[in-house]
């Protein structure tokens, strides 16, 4: 399916992409990501209704300021989407902030929910990745194409590796535009400003957000490197949760493509859960 659109509460007019049939997943993508986030996995994904929203201020979504870009009016927006599609009920298939969105509404709209499944997320979010994050997040790349861009990722991202050169280009492509001027972002730069008051703020205990999951099927995905999500964080939560399914993706940070075997066994084994 195309492009559609829809209008939040407040006005703002919000894209989003309805393809397939079956089991209804709706993908929520990383901080300043889009629904293409999801564009590896898609072809992979049988049975599924796969649903895939740009937040507000993000790819083909209206710009609202940087007071509305958090997690708590991104949730309230997804759950709109749901609406507006005559969905009760959804799995949801959270990247990053994503995943963030995803532990809140298991809180606050348990039952909004068939099951969770986290990439590169959880409870605890380690400062040296938030702290990388804040170095990009809001500013233009000194790359003045594509290609460009692509040749210097494999430098810029540590801990990935054996990733083709084509994949990297897709990346360039994805998230950010050519123009004559160079690349530039395809969010609101003020989206800069909403993660720098979330960064000075007081810390949030997030276990009780993932604790609200108790009864869902759940995943987590986490790649072996990443500097956002620790290996202690995910073994806390298999040890509160022994029966999620859990998987490290070699060669991976932050965040995994989700093509790659171990993340697809992941997403697979969880779909079955709620079949």
């Amino acid at each position: 399916m195309a492009l559609a659109h829809f209008q939040a509460e407040d006005g703002t007019r919000l894209a989003y992409r309805d393809e397939g049939a079956g089991l209804p997943v709706l993908a929520l993508s990383g901080l300043t990501r889009n629904g293409s986030d999801f564009d590896y996995l898609a072809p992979h994904l049988t049975g599924v209704r796969l649903i895939r929203l740009d937040y507000r201020g993000r790819g083909a979504s209206g710009w609202s300021g940087a007071d509305s870009y958090t997690v708590a009016q991104e949730g309230r927006d997804a759950l709109l989407l749901l609406d507006h599609l005559g969905l009760d009920r959804a799995a949801l298939l959270g990247t990053s902030r994503g995943g963030l969105i995803g532990m809140l509404l298991a809180a606050v709209a348990h039952e909004r929910l068939l099951g969770l499944c986290l990439n590169d997320v959880g409870p605890v979010l380690e400062r040296g990745g938030l702290d990388r994050i804040k170095d990009y997040i809001g500013r233009n790349p000194s790359a003045a194409t594509h290609d460009e861009l692509a040749e210097r990722l494999p430098a810029v991202m540590p801990g990935f590796a054996h990733v083709p050169a084509e994949r990297w280009l897709e990346e360039a492509r994805r998230h950010y535009q050519e123009t004559p001027a160079g690349l530039r972002i395809n969010y609101d730069p003020a989206l800069r400003d909403a993660f720098l008051a979330g960064f000075d703020a007081p810390e949030v205990d997030l276990w009780p957000l993932f604790d609200a999951a108790r009864d869902l099927p759940l995943a987590l995905i986490r790649g072996a490197n990443s500097d956002l999500l620790a290996q202690e964080t995910a073994t806390e939560m298999r040890r509160r949760r022994p029966d999620m399914i859990l998987v490290e993706v070699p060669d991976r940070a932050h965040i995994p493509f989700l093509d790659e075997p171990e993340a697809l066994r992941a997403i697979t084994d969880w779909l079955a859960l709620m079949r």
